[in-house]
């Protein structure tokens, strides 16, 4: 019976590391991208615990997301020494990774978290990410465990930030 539960607890360890495995690692510049498929992405939308979450959808050909992407940066500075997490989910073509995403990055000097949602069936996800989004970016999620909001829309910092202090507190 002990080495059945053992084995159960290793399994388990198992799916969970490999679910937040890259599905590919883009290196260039001195910049790394994680791209995940929705299945290896999905435990980062959801992270039970006490940090706060702001991910946002966009993408580099996306011009009101590229207008809004300083303000998740300001937030990101502000909030650094706080239990707040920005989380940055590029929609990009897997083959402009490295020559958009990237240069973007590098150019601009991100800090927040970048990562790359490689995922062609966006049918398949959109949903699961929040049943009322129609599949437009940007989109952004602010989560805190069971505290969850989903914005179809571009922020202001200000509007970001009261957004934030909603859930965070």
């Amino acid at each position: 019976m002990r080495s059945v539960i053992v084995w159960y607890v290793l399994f388990a360890v198992a799916v969970s590391v490999k679910a937040q495995q890259p599905v590919k690692v883009f290196v260039k510049d001195g910049v790394t991208v994680n791209s995940y498929d929705f299945n290896r992405l999905k435990p980062l939308l959801n992270k039970q615990n006490d940090t706060t979450y702001v991910v946002n959808f966009w993408a580099t050909w996306c011009k009101p997301c590229i207008e809004e992407l300083p303000n998740f940066e300001k937030l990101h500075a502000n909030f650094k020494n706080q239990k707040v997490k920005v989380l940055l989910v590029s929609l990009d073509l897997p083959r402009q990774v490295e020559s958009n995403l990237i240069l973007y990055i590098k150019k601009k000097h991100l800090q927040s978290s970048v990562v790359h949602l490689k995922d062609p069936d966006m049918n398949s996800w959109i949903n699961k990410v929040d049943p009322q989004w129609s599949g437009a970016i940007p989109a952004t999620i602010i989560y805190k465990g069971d505290k969850r909001k989903f914005y179809e829309q571009s922020f202001t910092y200000e509007q970001l930030q009261t957004e934030l202090e909603k859930i965070k507190n």
